[in-house]
């Protein structure tokens, strides 16, 4: 068993070899807490947490730190525009960042550093650098100083003749124009933290660094983000570890973005779909599994119909799922081990959507055996289902997503005795050979939005896709 990566710094496929034999240690670049979050926010969270409950499957002991930036240009500009503290905004929209992971079903990391609360490892690391002449002070800011590090820009196979760096209002003094800042001047009514070189805050790049090496040590298996964040931050983020003396991360993963009309989610673009609202219209396994099952690599083009793909591709395998618990008058466990080939497909750089097919492969040998009324067939097929399921986080039956499957165990009650009412009608008309009546009612049932089937034991039936 060999879990393979694509490592965007090698720029190609590796077998994932830990550095610690059966440890898996995972730095994420979580949210900057600016604003609520989208679907696209969202979409890395869960891909990593797939990532890490696969890894977890296979025997691992994962840590995974996914930081919090809670300081930084955004997040004051919008406190300034709203009157509000900067600590304010950033508290609220870390809370809304939270209620969305957890509303998708992301297991809580095993670290959630802020990135406020590690200034002190952020002074540590800029007073090594500038010992060891990869940094400087100038005007109250401290630049690291790219020239000095010949590594520069390896990630993003980019040439530092051609570079353009992105720089902030009052980043004065600047020995080149493509150094970066570590540390910002303090600019009046801003927050600002005392250094030996005055009174400022941090650069983006600079806290993801010191965290790092905080929580993971000098060097960890794998660090994650979006493909937006290969340069700059990430980029920057290995030329201060490294430079510092750090050998930081073996393999870098990236996730694509979720887009829409073609362009990347995002908030200055005006186009988002906040996770709040979208919980409201969709159900949270729903876009789960919406988010979850492209491949990570490949950007999801935003669009209501494909939701309602998902929707009714998940509801076939929900519906399997109900029908087997049905038939077996309880709960079945789910497998100690997934199929082998959608273990191979998982540990083929984790795909999700050949992995997926062979989830409805075995769903549909589990509905023939339905069919030929092989309960034993059909109990082993559902348990093979529940265990890859929940290593997608796609389990309906797994207690996370308990009261979801029915939309409502009241609402689902005084339904399912109406339609029972109907239904009887419809047996009536069968039984007296109205065919006409009997379809008619059946018509009006799935227009209602209801999906009627007929099984040796009787007509069944559930809420088909909107």
């Amino acid at each position: 068993m060999t879990i393979r990566l694509h490592d965007t710094s090698a720029r190609k496929i590796r077998d994932f070899v830990p550095l610690t034999p059966g440890c898996v240690s995972i730095y994420l670049c979580g949210a900057t807490v600016q604003a609520a979050p989208h679907i696209g926010h969202i979409r890395s969270g869960l891909n990593f947490d797939i990532m890490r409950r696969w890894f977890t499957y296979r025997g691992y002991e994962v840590t995974f730190v996914r930081n919090v930036t809670d300081i930084d240009d955004k997040i004051i500009k919008k406190a300034a525009e709203q009157g509000r503290p900067w600590w304010s905004i950033g508290y609220e929209n870390e809370r809304a960042f939270n209620d969305g992971y957890t509303a998708l079903g992301c297991l809580p990391p095993t670290y959630e550093p802020r990135a406020t609360g590690h200034v002190t490892e952020m002074v540590e690391m800029m007073r090594g650098l500038i010992e060891r002449g990869h940094a400087y002070e100038a005007d109250g800011n401290v630049y690291f100083d790219v020239r000095s590090f010949p590594g520069y820009l390896e990630l993003s196979n980019q040439d530092l003749d051609e570079l353009r760096q992105p720089s902030g209002d009052g980043e004065t003094g600047k020995r080149d124009p493509r150094d970066f800042a570590m540390w910002k001047a303090v600019k009046p009514g801003e927050p600002s933290w005392e250094t030996p070189w005055g009174r400022g805050r941090p650069g983006w790049h600079l806290e993801c660094s010191a965290m790092a090496h905080k929580y993971l040590g000098t060097a960890f298996d794998i660090h994650g983000g979006g493909i937006d964040l290969i340069f700059p931050h990430h980029e920057n983020e290995i030329a201060q570890a490294k430079a510092f003396g750090d050998e930081f991360a073996k393999y870098w993963v990236h996730n694509s973005w979720v887009t829409m009309s073609g362009e990347k989610m995002s908030k200055s673009l005006g186009n988002s779909v906040l996770v709040s609202e979208m919980v409201k219209d969709w159900r949270p396994i729903v876009l789960r599994y919406y988010l979850g099952t492209p491949h990570y690599r490949s950007t999801i083009e935003y669009s209501e119909e494909a939701l309602r793909d998902a929707e009714s591709a998940f509801a076939r395998i929900e519906g399997f799922v109900q029908r087997v618990v049905e038939k077996a008058g309880g709960v079945v466990a789910p497998a100690d081990e997934v199929p082998p080939a959608f273990a191979e497909a998982m540990d083929d750089d984790l795909g999700v959507p050949q992995a997926l097919a062979i989830i409805h492969t075995t769903v549909r040998q589990g509905n023939s055996a339905l069919a030929a009324d092989d309960k034993e067939a059909a109990v082993a097929r559902l348990a093979e289902v529940r265990a890859m399921l929940g290593v997608l986080g796609l389990d309906p039956l797994d207690p996370h997503w308990a009261g979801e499957t029915d939309r409502g165990e009241d609402l689902h009650g005084a339904v399912d005795t109406l339609v029972r009412l109907v239904l009887e009608q419809r047996e009536s008309a069968r039984a007296r050979k109205d065919w006409a009546t009997a379809d008619a009612i059946r018509d009006q049932l799935g227009q209602s939005g209801l999906v009627i089937e007929d099984s040796p034991t009787g007509p069944r039936w559930t809420l088909g896709p909107r």
